[in-house]
């Protein structure tokens, strides 16, 4: 079969599609009353505009100067099109002009508003990708209204020529997610995998993620750390496709996406909340978000956010949870200029994963659940220290720069018991491990911005500047025993002691690594997303990656080159109605290789290439959107080996070549009724024939919630859904055997209560109460869920 043989059955759900959403335009044009519901909140003016222009279903222009340091009113409730967007305009200074009953210009201007022909179509520019900090994160149920990560702009979403994964604040407070990890489940094409530290791994379209950014800055290390507490979480975005023209580029991979994790931002909206959650075993929650204006004119805003989470114990005895988070920031902001600067400190004790271990190489074979593997005290902690600033300015309505940093310090120290060698009579070799090591690093962004144009040409052109550091600090990795262990049988060997006693001095000699000298990555980045007419926009982005490759001949020789890669992306978007886009894409991502090849001269970079074709509607009164794509991934290859003898080359691993079709709906469908769903239909193969691991055929999740609106119950809901997954496979960690891993289906369900100012929700996870398992293990760790679980939580306004 052709490589490309599912096009056709893509163009295909594409027109049924675009006829599906014509028909409910056409009835909800016949039904459209003469007010509209509109939920606007109060935030900057560019985002509210096109929230406006999508929930009004009008095209909004701009003209005369920019609005991105204006910041809306609220405008939540059933308006007439003209009444909303006064209320979105009031006290900002600008007015309206609507050019047609479909176009509606912005503008400034003392004059009252007026829905005269006046203005010229010439005159007028389109509302191109907009830079403003703390414009995401108003996000109203599960629906997004803009975009923040692909393009370093923010966007709408229909304009943005590549598949975006956003999970909104409401969808996280729905499904009470606790983590970053259970959040991205909500996006078809990413799942995650509970490592046996504690900390989880993440894969977007068949792939392990890079290291990931945060507000759009690229973390540049080692791509195994922590994430801050939902209650400091604005949004997660989940961008598919290779990002190395974002710049990540130092460790792991970002062949198939990367994970964007946006904060919260000072705000001049007052905000006192207190949110709280009660576990049964001893999980206990509590936070506090703050915010608001600290002057009269609320040109000074702050944002603290502290939380602390403990735990008594998990299911399977392990010591709890002991996380603490605080992060406080300010705010400035002009006519012409926004300044964010903030610090967080983040103490994570993050228990071992309750697992079992494999006696005979298969899950049918796994020890019983209530088998003790490991000491009570395993844990992995992680202590994050994060410096940032977020700068913008406008020069003129043409002209603006961005300017972005952050300084963050990382320790990672991980103690537990690694069991390998199992035989069905419980015997196997028990071996300690103690991890530590401090990291650091800090990254840069400059970003010069241009927008200027006609009426069929019109142009945002983006120059950029990245610099970005990394220190790998001192460190160990000790074993017992020099690596070789102890006899013990898990049924029979009683208690093992912490794993830090079992670990004598030369085990830790051996296991020490001194830091290494700062190794520094710059970037030169440069993107024009250029709109012709109102139908069609193409995205044309370069970057201009240095890395200094630091290695050594066989015989100890010092081996240090520079070298420069270049990374394209393009994309394009047509857009049938406002409502409806269709767009294509192809994107590249590299991996730098510091190996050595049998010429002794370093292996050339990994590089991927995907081609991704989609269609994104807004369905349901604006209130909904449907993105359908399909793509294909092909990467030259994907791991190094090295020989048994001397000289210890390096060669090339095997190639990989990925292609699905991916399918996600979030929004509301009826008043109360929101719905989250993601269908991933995906097909991994590797070159050399190998069975590519933890890779499900298929996964879908669900996710629907209802508010009843009216009589004794209004305010009273209930949610619930299910995710699952085909079978994958697992491999024995000697590569000898594969482990069939079987499908499986989760399900959640919560009764929930909300008020203005209060709201109280009590959920179940694993309703049905089955045995569930990550997608991927060895025998020597196999993570698992064999119980229901409770939990309370809610929050409260003071």
């Amino acid at each position: 079969m052709s490589r490309f043989a599912w096009l056709p059955a893509y163009g295909c759900l594409t027109w049924m599609f675009a006829v599906s959403n014509a028909c409910v335009a056409s009835v909800y044009a016949a039904e459209q009353p003469v007010g509209m519901r509109f939920t606007i909140p109060a935030q900057p003016l560019s985002s509210a505009l096109i929230a406006f222009g999508k929930q009004a279903n009008v095209q909004v222009l701009t003209a005369g100067q920019t609005v991105d340091a204006l910041r809306s009113h609220d405008a939540t409730g059933t308006f007439g099109v003209e009444a909303a967007l006064s209320k979105l305009l009031e006290g900002t200074g600008m007015t309206y002009t609507f050019v047609d009953a479909r176009t509606v210009v912005i503008k400034p201007g003392t004059a009252k508003p007026s829905t005269l022909r006046a203005a010229s179509s010439t005159q007028a520019v389109t509302l191109l990708p907009i830079q403003a900090i703390g414009l995401v994160g108003k996000d109203e149920g599960f629906m997004a209204d803009v975009s923040s990560g692909p393009t370093r702009t923010v966007s709408d979403p229909l304009d943005v020529p590549q598949s975006v994964g956003i999970v909104t604040q409401g969808l996280l407070q729905s499904q009470q997610v606790q983590t970053i990890a259970e959040a991205i489940q909500n996006v078809a094409g990413a799942q995650y995998v509970d490592g046996s530290s504690g900390l989880p791994i993440f894969d977007v379209r068949g792939f392990t993620t890079g290291n990931g950014m945060t507000d759009g800055m690229p973390n540049n290390i080692m791509g195994v750390g922590d994430f801050p507490p939902m209650i400091g979480v604005e949004r997660v975005e989940v961008l598919k496709g290779p990002e190395a023209i974002l710049g990540d580029t130092s460790a792991y991979n970002n062949f198939g996406g990367l994970i964007d994790v946006v904060l919260k931002k000072p705000q001049p909206e007052a905000i006192h909340q207190l949110t709280f959650s009660i576990g049964e075993h001893g999980e206990k929650q509590l936070g506090v978000d703050l915010a608001g204006a600290l002057n009269n004119s609320k040109s000074l805003s702050y944002r603290l956010v502290m939380n602390g989470d403990f735990s008594g114990s998990t299911l399977q005895g392990v010591h709890g949870k002991r996380d603490r988070y605080v992060a406080p920031s300010i705010g400035w902001s002009t006519a012409k200029t926004t300044l964010v600067a903030g610090v967080s400190w983040m103490m994570n004790h993050t228990p071992i994963p309750d697992h079992t271990i494999l006696l005979d190489g298969t899950l049918s074979s796994a020890a019983p659940p209530g088998v003790r593997l490991d000491n009570p005290g395993d844990n992995t902690a992680v202590e994050t220290r994060r410096l940032y600033y977020m700068l913008e300015h406008r020069f003129n309505p043409i002209l603006s720069f961005r300017s972005r940093a952050q300084y963050v310090r990382e320790s990672i120290d991980s103690q537990y018991w690694l069991m390998d060698g199992m035989r069905p009579d419980g015997d196997a070799t028990a071996t300690a491990q103690d991890y530590r090591t401090s990291d650091a690093y800090y990254v840069l962004q400059n970003d010069v911005t241009a927008s200027f144009g006609n009426s069929w040409m019109q142009h945002a052109i983006v120059l950029g500047f990245d610099y970005s550091r990394i220190q790998l600090g001192n460190g160990y990795y000790a074993f017992s025993n020099n690596g070789e262990g102890m006899p013990y049988n898990i049924f029979t060997g009683g208690p093992l002691p912490p794993a830090a006693s079992a670990l004598s001095a030369n085990d830790y000699a051996n296991g020490y690594f001194s830091g290494e000298a700062w190794t520094t990555e710059t970037g030169l980045f440069l993107q024009d997303q250029v709109a012709l007419g109102s139908h069609w926009q193409v995205l044309v982005a370069w970057r201009r990656t240095g890395y200094e490759l630091q290695t050594e001949y066989p015989d100890g020789t010092p081996w240090n080159q520079r070298r420069v890669q270049w990374v394209p992306n393009y994309g394009v978007v047509y857009k049938l109605t406002p409502n409806m886009s269709i767009y294509a894409n192809t994107s590249n991502g590299f991996q730098p290789d510091t190996g050595l090849g049998k010429d002794n001269r370093p292996l050339p970079p990994a590089l991927s290439r995907q081609i991704e074709l989609g269609t994104k509607l807004d369905l349901f009164q604006n209130k909904a959107r449907l993105t359908v794509a399909a793509y294909r991934i092909m990467l030259n290859n994907s791991a190094d080996l090295f020989s048994l003898q001397p000289p210890y080359y390096f060669i090339s691993g095997p190639g990989q070549s990925n292609k699905g079709v991916e399918v996600e709906f979030n929004g509301e469908i009826a008043p109360g009724w929101d719905v989250s769903a993601a269908l991933t239909n995906a097909l991994i193969h590797n070159d050399d024939g190998s069975l590519p691991l933890g890779a499900s055929r298929r996964r879908f999740n669900l996710w629907s919630s209802y508010t009843f609106q009216h009589g004794s119950l209004r305010g009273f809901g209930v949610a619930g859904g299910v995710l699952a997954r085909s079978s994958t496979w697992g491999e024995l960690s000697d590569y000898s055997a594969y482990i069939h891993i079987p499908g499986q289906a989760s399900v959640a369900a919560n009764v929930f209560y909300r008020t203005p100012r209060w709201s109280v929700t009590l959920g179940v996870k694993n309703l049905l109460d089955r045995t569930l398992y990550g997608p991927q293990f060895d025998e020597t760790f196999v993570p698992f869920l064999n119980r229901r679980t409770y939990l309370l939580s809610g929050s409260v306004d003071f």
